[in-house]
């Protein structure tokens, strides 16, 4: 554990140069503030607080690119409009913005800690007029969710939070069909890290309302009473397709990619 330790540290340092703009000023940060500034190689500038939980998403985008972006992205509209469920500070929403200069954005955090990070990440990239911050929880009902927050910006605050880890928040919460009305009744794209949610957001969802996504990329968690295959089932019976999986070590828990049928350019 101690070698994995250092093994991943050592290839943080790394992707601190070879990744972002400002290699030395990130790990002077790391030892020294309280906050963190990262300035991608797409241009864009992201703050952080400088806790694990909080920096490790930005390495996960940016520098590992854990969600495949360029190919996630290829061969979808250049207005594309994406749905960002458990937006965290902005990793992948001001990622997608930075690709797609066309691309709308809703963000969805529950945390209103980490979306206070968010709205700063949005205004300082200056993306108001088409990322669009949602102070909410996505769920299988509207009305209010009780949630873990740390108030560091963890990317694991939400429903499986480790106990003990954080405060219980009630937070607002929406549905996939109010996501739905959000958007003008058209998502490109959905990427959903949602630490437990997905499976009461997905499954409680109206199929109509699936019609015109293209791309699903999400992080599945473990919950009890629900499997993967229950995700696999729905999103195949609304034409969306599973085309990559990757599981985790811990049972439950993975990353997957599914995708509709595109058709071909006359």
């Amino acid at each position: 554990m101690r070698m994995r330790r250092i093994v991943r540290a050592g290839r943080r340092v790394r992707q601190s140069f070879t990744h972002f703009d400002n290699g030395p000023e990130l790990l002077w940060s790391t030892l020294r503030s309280s906050e963190m500034t990262f300035r991608t190689k797409s241009g864009l500038t992201m703050y952080a607080p400088n806790v694990a939980g909080a920096r490790f998403p930005v390495y996960e985008i940016n520098a590992d690119d854990v969600y495949r972006l360029g190919e996630l992205l290829q061969g979808l509209s250049p207005d594309l409009t994406a749905v960002d469920i458990g937006a965290h500070i902005g990793s992948f929403s001001t990622a997608v913005c930075a690709a797609v200069p066309g691309a709308t954005v809703h963000a969805y955090e529950a945390s209103p800690s980490t979306a206070n990070w968010l709205e700063r990440n949005v205004a300082a990239n200056d993306l108001g007029d088409r990322l669009f911050v949602h102070r909410r929880a996505v769920s299988d009902h509207d009305g209010d969710l009780e949630i873990i927050d740390n108030g560091e910006a963890s990317a694991h605050n939400g429903l499986t939070a480790p106990d003990g880890s954080g405060a219980v928040v009630s937070v607002p919460c929406v549905t996939f069909a109010d996501i739905h009305a959000a958007t003008g009744g058209r998502i490109d794209l959905v990427k959903s890290d949602a630490e437990g949610a997905e499976y009461g957001v997905i499954l409680t969802s109206d199929p109509a309302h699936w019609t015109t996504v293209q791309r699903v990329v999400m992080e599945y968690h473990p919950v009890e009473g629900n499997t993967f295959d229950e995700l696999v089932v729905f999103l195949g019976s609304v034409g969306l397709d599973l085309v990559r999986h990757e599981p985790a070590d811990r049972p439950g828990l993975g990353n997957a990619w599914f995708s509709r049928a595109m058709t071909p350019a006359a």
